[in-house]
């Protein structure tokens, strides 16, 4: 099909819940993919940090055909060995304890709140979640998110949730209560700005939750999997939640879902209280047990720190010469660069000369490269960036 009848065919049948750019996207390798046209993009935002090895990674697709042949689903009723294996893999990489699968960041987040709940009730069942926050889209997630442009027109919330400004110790110890049963943050918030939690406030929060019998619980859905040169975003800080929640990266670009819960809580969820029906899939196992493989076997993480760092000194001259950047923030290779303008028509005009980057928080360009990522690649973007901002010079 050309672009314009994919354009054309998806706004006739899809509701219009994205807004999106005016291309369709036909294939992917690595770092780039093509349009409809045949036009070539060096892709920076890597399906919003969902591929961390790039496009269609050969060992992911060979995983992926492999496990297909064999068997594509069965009920979560019975066993299947991918589903066991990627558990395994991801308790040895976390800590001790037990995963729940599912199919997305939101779902994961939905089961470590009912994790929560559960263990609380019936005393406790209040949660405490960040100001600028993303937790995800259905209500309940959508009420522990701390942005209230993305609640508009769903009330009414649900109800337990109280929201408190990150990075700031005191507020969240005013905040607790006799009720609270949980504090749920993202050690660096994506869709809020790429603002990074300081170790002084993350050592903390462990230390009130451990005063106060509370559950900490980590939100690494786009953090998580390598992102910051580290598998989990929580090692950087030397604390462990006593819940984590995955799902972006891991699936090597097939959705999936997980929360890892620490041994002490393991077992708060029994059979009947939650379940998901195509949680832990043995396809979509098959290809993030590839994923993590991959990771350690190419040693991305360390690949992710090294360009990471590249990245953000080639950011930090155009940030010299550039009065309209305010400030650049990174943590291995999720990178926020934070105009004191509005970045979205940078964004546009990026994509048009075929770079793809993304813009949150109005002011925030955000940089999500695969963690493979060369240097060659990143002078590639930044010279087509800095040819894009060029045309800003003068605010």
């Amino acid at each position: 099909m050309k672009e314009k009848e994919i354009i054309k065919l998806t706004e006739k049948y899809i509701l219009p819940t994205y807004k999106r750019n005016p291309v369709a996207f036909v294939k992917g390798s690595g770092t780039r993919i093509w349009d409809a046209k045949g036009n070539a993009y060096l892709d920076f935002f890597s399906g919003l940090a969902v591929n961390n090895l790039g496009h269609c990674h050969p060992d992911v697709v060979r995983a992926i055909k492999n496990q297909a042949n064999k068997l594509m689903h069965t009920s979560n009723l019975y066993y299947t060995q991918p589903q066991a294996k990627l558990a395994e893999k991801l308790i040895k990489l976390a800590f001790p304890g037990k995963v729940f699968f599912c199919n997305s960041g939101a779902e994961a987040n939905e089961a470590a709140i009912k994790l929560a709940r559960k263990w609380g009730n019936p005393n406790r069942n209040e949660i405490i979640t960040m100001k600028e926050s993303f937790h995800g889209r259905t209500v309940t997630t959508l009420t522990a998110t701390g942005q209230t442009k993305y609640q508009k027109g769903f009330q009414p919330l649900v109800s337990g949730f109280k929201y408190v400004l990150f990075n700031n110790l005191n507020a969240l110890k005013k905040s607790i209560t006799k009720q609270t049963v949980a504090i749920m943050m993202e050690p660096i918030q994506g869709e809020g700005g790429v603002n990074i939690a300081s170790g002084e406030f993350i050592k903390g929060v462990r230390k009130l939750c451990n005063e106060k019998k509370i559950l900490l619980i980590f939100d690494e859905v786009q953090t998580g999997i390598g992102r910051t040169g580290k598998m989990f975003a929580y090692k950087h800080y030397g604390v462990t939640p006593d819940v984590l929640t995955l799902a972006k990266a891991l699936g090597g670009g097939l959705p999936i879902g997980a929360m890892i819960a620490s041994k002490k809580f393991a077992d708060v969820l029994r059979a009947g209280t939650h379940a998901s029906t195509f949680g832990g899939n043995p396809v979509v196992c098959a290809a993030s047990c590839a994923v993590l493989d991959i990771i350690k076997r190419k040693n991305l993480l360390g690949n992710a720190t090294k360009m990471g760092d590249y990245l953000c000194k080639k950011l930090l001259i155009l940030k010299s010469r550039y009065q309209f950047i305010n400030d650049i923030r990174n943590k291995g290779l999720m990178l926020g660069i934070e105009l004191n303008i509005k970045g979205a028509d940078i964004v546009q005009e990026c994509m048009r000369k075929g770079l793809l980057i993304n813009c949150t928080a109005e002011k925030v360009l955000r940089f999500l490269p695969p963690l493979n990522l060369s240097k060659s690649e990143i002078d590639e973007a930044i010279e087509i960036f800095e040819k894009v901002i060029r045309k800003w010079k003068k605010i």
